[in-house]
């Protein structure tokens, strides 16, 4: 399977497949439209066509200026779904994408058919303590930092030259800036009014071994905030599925968007 990703850095997705359902999908914190482990890979292409946005700072995008907020990455997002003459979609989100997605089915919610969270960062966003904001707030000039992050949130369990890897992608793959004002944007937005209640189809799959977006989180936010809500706790995982079980992922994913 060829993955495309368009030269030019103003609006070029990576897109997979060309089957009728339209699946937009918004990137973590440590991401990029490429930074979606084996997912691409295995996603059935003849079924789904997935575009994979990059945010402004990051991938194709990092020269890109832009505001770095949540409603800003909503926008960014409905605007490329109008220039691929989607009218409707489903919207997948991992981690940081989880409350953007959440802003693209506040502010277009005829539009969005369903909503998938990948350890979803909430709708309220994420409250922090002292320590651990000083933890996050530094790892945009420290890439100690970055790694400390994602061993933790992967439950101190894997390879230490995959979560070094890890790092370098997320430093090759965002600016300094972007990275850094996109943390106060996900963890202290709150769409909360905007989205509870929504009947959409809302799945938020997470991993066992996620200690912060895990299944408690999702159960007092997610499945409170969705009356058609689903939750899936996927054996072996942590914050990056898409990495560390990907088949699963993406069967847990499809056979939802099937329904």
């Amino acid at each position: 399977m060829t993955i495309s990703h368009r030269s030019d850095a103003d609006a070029g997705p990576v897109s997979v497949g060309r089957g009728p359902r339209k699946v937009l999908a918004l990137h973590g914190w440590f991401g990029s439209a490429r930074g979606w482990g084996w997912l691409p890979e295995l996603v059935d292409r003849d079924r789904y066509t997935w575009a994979f946005l990059d945010y402004r700072g990051y991938g194709a995008r990092a020269g890109v200026e832009g505001d770095h907020t949540i409603a800003e990455i909503g926008r960014d997002a409905l605007d490329l779904a109008d220039a691929l003459g989607w009218e409707t979609f489903s919207v997948v989100g991992h981690s940081m994408g989880g409350i953007a997605a959440q802003r693209v089915l506040a502010d277009a919610p005829g539009r969005v058919d369903r909503l998938v969270g990948i350890s979803p960062v909430p709708a309220g966003g994420v409250p922090f303590d002292l320590q651990s904001w000083a933890l996050f707030d530094g790892a945009a000039v420290d890439p100690g930092n970055r790694r400390t992050i994602i061993d933790l949130t992967t439950g101190n369990r894997l390879s230490g030259r995959w979560v070094d890897e890890m790092v370098r992608f997320s430093l090759d793959q965002s600016t300094r800036e972007a990275f850094g004002a996109y943390l106060a944007a996900w963890a202290r937005t709150d769409l909360t009014d905007e989205v509870k209640g929504n009947p959409v189809p809302a799945l938020a799959v997470v991993g066992e071994h996620d200690p912060a977006l895990g299944a408690d989180t999702i159960r007092e936010t997610w499945m409170r905030h969705y009356p058609n809500a689903q939750l899936e706790v996927l054996a072996n995982a942590g914050h990056y599925a898409m990495y560390e079980t990907p088949v699963r992922l993406v069967t847990v994913i499809e056979e939802f968007l099937g329904q």
